[in-house]
């Protein structure tokens, strides 16, 4: 019987020591991490650990609301 195949997990974007800091503000780097359609992308696609995951998206929903990202795009 074949042994399964299993993919190796990526490192996380903001676990290097020269990563980019999550700023609400840096609206360039928050639209890596979100679809065409203005959706956030779930970790397990991004490979951001849990709690950076929850600081990304506490930085995306601080510039929809202040008007520097779309909450939808069509």
């Amino acid at each position: 019987m074949a042994r399964p195949f299993f993919r190796r997990r990526k490192s996380c974007p903001f676990a290097a020591k020269d990563a980019p800091v999550i700023d609400y503000k840096d609206v360039r780097l928050l639209q890596g991490f979100m679809s065409e359609r203005g959706k956030i992308v779930p970790s397990r696609i991004t490979a951001v650990s849990a709690k950076k995951q929850r600081e990304l998206a506490q930085a995306i929903k601080r510039a929809r609301q202040i008007g520097l990202l779309p909450f939808i795009v069509k």
